[in-house]
């Protein structure tokens, strides 16, 4: 019988999956953990546990793991500060909290159980000694989804539990636990296992179930788990599952990326390079190759985000060293590119690939999201770089434009300029290839000449433009004005279409061409607060004077609110 128990015991263990067949089953085979796992052990052994812990991080790092140690180490019965170990065939309960089937140690998965009433329930086993451990403990896992009552129906019992109960809470959002759960539990933040860690773990346990896999491929599975050591043994478990119907071959990389639907990194830096060489036809190419090799549409705009940073990183940093995620040739082609490429580009780009990620919950056909994200990619790339842009009847910027015709993009035009410059862009018919022509000079022979800005001011005034005359003392505050240029800055009450209006009102008038530069100056005031500012400087001024005192006396509630000098 004992016989038979083994060999099940035995065919059960090589049938199970990876993940589970190993799982750690003490603190030290917690990879990446090591300083939690020391504070857990050390608090263990010198009895200064809390209440309550509280375990958090991404999926598959080792949260529900951790619980059942923590468990396990509070109620072995051997010596756990003295490292005593129990043997399986010895009756113990850490065999029991393992099979989750302890008596003492109750798992509870709050996604499933989130009511008053649940929690109710255990608070009320929890007023029960445990049966046969020496602690009785409530793992919760995903704690976060428990309904607001719940959360405070277990504040009281979380703060102060019977002696030997104890609190192990799990979550990756732990955000949207309250505070005043937070502020009981002693807290664990599980981190993300580094690529190094999870590629040695990886090749440990390949080569302990005789399977053949290439480094480049255990490198591949650990970068997709994204530091999740679940997701990269469940993926190494699909790969040699694989390799056991192909005759034993090794495992290469290019298998692992048809196996996730990933694109060879190397193809996507090609196609990346016919982006910034503005080769349309080439870069769809490209593209549709490795549609063609399975290509999965929200991997392929990660694997794009990935590739940007590493431009962004070459031509911040200088040469990229030392990376585990990229290659030699990789990087050399990174060198060799991203000398056609600078930041203002790599924003653009980043930005439009975020928004093709959203784009493609939206949109049903994938390869056509992905066709019109490479052929956005190839405009934004064909920006000429900062050239000296006319706008209205002389507005200059320097800035990215495309031209196509005579029109000018707005979009791309508006990208690095303030807001507040950008609303005096949004009219259409305030943008011109040519603006002279659209405008009739009136008065050739009487040009009137404006010499400053006050009598520009005094101009509109005479003109009858009292919209234009109310901007210019209100809203509008002067940089510096020089003949045929003035530079201006403004504030948020500008009229949208002031630009147009003043550069065609300064044709007309003096019939020459004037330039009209934005400024970010932001310190310089308008005549109207200019006025404001000199007026309270001369009340402040009266006040001091006998005549003001005299006044003051005679009529104690009187306010003095203007000065005005009659001739």
């Amino acid at each position: 019988m004992k016989i038979f128990q083994v060999v099940a015991c035995l065919f059960e263990m090589k049938n199970k999956i990876l993940a589970l067949k190993y799982r750690p089953q003490e603190f030290k085979d917690l990879i990446g953990q090591e300083v939690m796992a020391q504070t857990i052990t050390n608090a263990i052994k010198l009895g200064k546990t809390p209440n309550a812990y509280l375990l958090t991080g991404i999926r598959g790092v080792g949260k529900t793991t951790t619980a059942r140690l923590i468990a396990k180490a509070l109620n072995c019965t051997k010596n756990f500060s003295l490292g005593e170990k129990c043997n399986v065939s010895e009756k113990c309960h850490c065999k029991e909290i393992v099979d989750s089937n302890h008596m003492d140690v109750l798992e509870m998965d709050a996604a499933s159980k989130t009511g008053i009433d649940d929690v109710r329930e255990l608070i009320e086993n929890s007023k029960y000694s445990p049966t046969s451990a020496k602690y009785k403990i409530f793992i919760i896992d995903e704690v976060h989804m428990l309904s607001k009552q719940a959360f405070n129906g277990l504040l009281k019992t979380l703060e102060e539990p019977p002696p030997s109960l104890k609190f192990i809470l799990a979550t990756t959002e732990a955000r949207k636990i309250p505070v005043t759960i937070l502020s009981r539990c002693q807290r664990f933040d599980l981190k993300r296992v580094s690529i190094e860690n999870l590629c040695k773990h990886l090749k440990n346990i390949a080569l302990k179930e005789k399977g053949k896999i290439t480094d480049d491929a255990i490198k591949l599975i650990a970068k997709t788990s994204e530091g999740s050591v679940r997701d990269s043994i469940s993926l190494l478990d699909r790969a040699l599952i694989s390799q056991s119907i192909n005759d034993g071959k090794p495992i290469e990389d290019q298998e692992v990326r048809e196996m996730l639907g990933l694109a060879d990194k190397s193809k996507v830096i090609l196609l990346f390079k016919e982006i910034l060489n503005g080769k349309e036809k080439d870069a769809l190419k490209y593209l549709n190759e490795l549609i063609n090799d399975g290509l999965d549409a929200k991997n392929f705009l990660n694997d794009i985000l990935e590739v940007i940073y590493l431009f962004s990183r070459r031509i911040n940093l200088g040469p990229i060293e030392k990376d585990t995620s990229i290659s030699e040739a990789e990087v050399e082609m990174v060198d060799q590119y991203s000398k056609n490429i600078d930041m203002q580009d790599i924003g653009l780009f980043w930005q439009l690939t975020i928004k093709t990620i959203d784009d493609l919950r939206i949109v049903g056909n994938e390869n056509l999201t992905l066709e019109m994200y490479i052929m956005q990619l190839i405009h934004l790339k064909n920006i000429d770089e900062k050239k000296e842009l006319d706008i209205g009847s002389g507005v200059k910027f320097t800035s990215n434009e495309t031209l196509s015709g005579k029109k000018i993009d707005n979009n791309a035009l508006e990208t690095n300029l303030p807001n507040k410059i950008k609303n005096q862009l949004k009219s259409t018919d305030q943008i011109k290839s040519d603006p002279i022509k659209n405008l009739t000079v009136k008065n050739q022979n009487n040009k009137f000449k404006i010499t400053s800005f006050q009598s520009l001011i005094d101009k509109a005034n005479v003109e009858k433009e009292i919209e234009l005359k109310y901007d210019l003392e209100r809203n509008v505050k002067l940089v510096s004005f020089n003949k045929g240029k003035i530079n201006i800055s403004f504030n948020e009450k500008l009229n949208k279409n002031f630009i147009k209006t003043l550069t065609e009102k300064l044709l007309q008038w003096t019939g020459e061409r004037w330039i009209i530069t934005l400024s970010k100056n932001n310190e310089v005031k308008s005549i109207y607060e200019k006025n404001i500012e000199n007026q309270n400087n001369q009340i402040e001024e009266f006040k001091k004077n006998k005549i003001a005192s005299d006044i003051k006396k005679a009529f104690p509630d009187a306010k003095l609110i203007e000065i005005e000098d009659k001739e």
